[in-house]
């Protein structure tokens, strides 16, 4: 590998960047907010099912895609083309996971704005400048343009320093905090009423809803986004990776940890609803179902942390750290598949590179703004539910039929000697190339 490209420099720098990518907003907000919308345990169950069946396998592939072709996606997949076919179709699907990453960026610096401005306010309520705080609350183009901003810049500024100075460094910082303000929330919010009520709901499946169409694309795209698949992300992070590292190990590792930090984001959130309900909150929409979405996150809790007097204060503003610090460790990894591609493919210095990209994303995150009612759930949707798998499943087809199994074999073989008689290499060659790409293609055609 060249030298200017950059490394991770060891394994637990490449599992915390991983697992930050892993765990973002998809986690700490869309897990439990698609659990609360697809009847709580029954979505936990079926997403847990996905995360490790399709997932996982569709992770692998693209980590392997990445260090064996060590550059960015188009360039690594084009490098196990054998045709002028395969080469152009490995352009369509490494560049369409370099604008998927650049679209999911541009919604995704608006959210992470709301959790910023919702962390600044309990600080300025105890600062005294009220009109202050409820402005930076209060839904406005100028308040949604000027924290996004700020999110946007702190994004270039970490992706500016490279792969060991920007990404890894700053994730090794970012991740312990995250997993710890979480495990505190989580046990300061088991102490409260109706919290049993809240975990009884997260934990007891409605076994008749797995099947549900609405749940199986849900749950697919929850999973498939919270691991950063089908945007670019993990090849070029797979591409930073030592030939020395066992990518099976680590693999597993990242898949774990992303799960499991999901599902302990949704023991902190469904049993704080019912908390929430305890102290007079209304959790449930009319219809029925408990509220989702961003009611959930800037309505409900708001609520709660509310009756907690002052108390209150102090979790609120953990609880928003912790968001914007999920949004960050996704946000650096989802800026560095364009600006990889930018800087190798177009020879472009990586602080212009990241900066021009960063300010072009950020336009686009205006441009949503400037009709956030439709644009947002457009493009979230229109990326994460039906882009995301899809290049993903793309990413299976080029492993499984395109790249020779002897050279998948020699790559995994690098930190594995003996993965030719695992029961992983038995499994997962086979099951790539016919079971993924089919089971998710099922999946998404059944949801139309």
């Amino acid at each position: 590998m060249s030298v200017s490209r950059g490394e991770f420099s060891s394994r637990l720098g490449f599992i915390m960047a991983a697992a930050g990518s892993a765990v973002g907003l998809g986690n700490i907000w869309g897990f439990p907010t698609q659990t609360a919308s697809n009847g709580g345990a029954a979505f936990v169950l079926v997403y847990l099912v996905l995360a490790f069946t399709l997932a996982y396998p569709a992770f692998m592939a693209e980590l392997l895609i990445g260090r064996y072709g060590q550059a960015n996606a188009v360039t690594s997949l084009q490098k196990m083309s054998r045709t002028a076919f395969h080469k152009r179709f490995a352009f369509l699907v490494g560049f369409s996971g370099i604008i998927c990453a650049a679209l999911i960026l541009s919604f995704y610096g608006i959210i992470a704005g709301w959790m910023m401005s919702y962390a600044l306010e309990p600080v300025l309520n105890i600062a005294g400048v009220s009109n202050t705080a409820e402005w930076v609350v209060t839904q406005s183009t100028s308040r949604n343009v000027l924290f996004t901003g700020l999110f946007m810049f702190l994004t270039i500024f970490i992706i500016r320093r490279g792969v060991e100075d920007g990404i890894e460094k700053w994730s090794k910082r970012l991740m312990p905090m995250l997993i710890t303000i979480l495990v505190l929330l989580i046990g300061y919010v088991f102490t409260l009423e109706g919290a049993s009520e809240g975990l009884l709901a997260y934990l007891n499946p409605d076994i008749s809803r797995v099947l549900e169409p609405n749940l199986l694309i849900s749950a697919l795209g929850q999973a498939f986004f919270s691991l950063s698949l089908g945007t670019s992300v993990m090849i070029i992070y797979g591409s930073y990776i030592s030939k020395k590292e066992n990518l099976v190990t680590i693999g597993a590792q990242v898949t774990l940890i992303d799960v499991s930090i999901a599902f302990l984001a949704g023991l902190l959130i469904i049993p704080a609803m019912y908390v929430a309900q305890a102290q007079g909150v209304a959790i449930f929409a009319e219809n029925g179902s408990l509220i989702s979405g961003s009611g959930l996150v800037f309505t409900v809790l708001p609520a709660l942390f509310d009756t907690m007097g002052a108390g209150g204060l102090f979790v609120a503003t953990a609880f928003f750290i912790l968001m914007t610090i999920a949004a960050l460790t996704s946000s650096i990894s989802m800026l560095e598949g364009p600006v990889s591609f930018v800087v190798e493919r177009h020879n472009v210095e990586r602080k212009k590179a990241t900066t021009i990209i960063g300010i072009l994303i950020f336009l686009i995150s205006i441009g949503i703004i400037s009709n956030i009612g439709v644009m947002l759930d457009f493009v979230a949707t229109l990326a994460t539910e039906y882009g995301q798998p899809l290049i993903a499943m793309l990413c299976c087809v080029f492993v499984g039929w395109i790249w020779h199994r002897n050279e998948i074999l020699q790559e995994i073989k690098q930190g594995n000697d003996n993965v030719e008689t695992s029961f992983f290499w038995m499994v997962w060659p086979w099951y790539t190339k016919f079971v993924c790409p089919t089971a998710i293609a099922i999946v998404f055609i059944h949801s139309l």
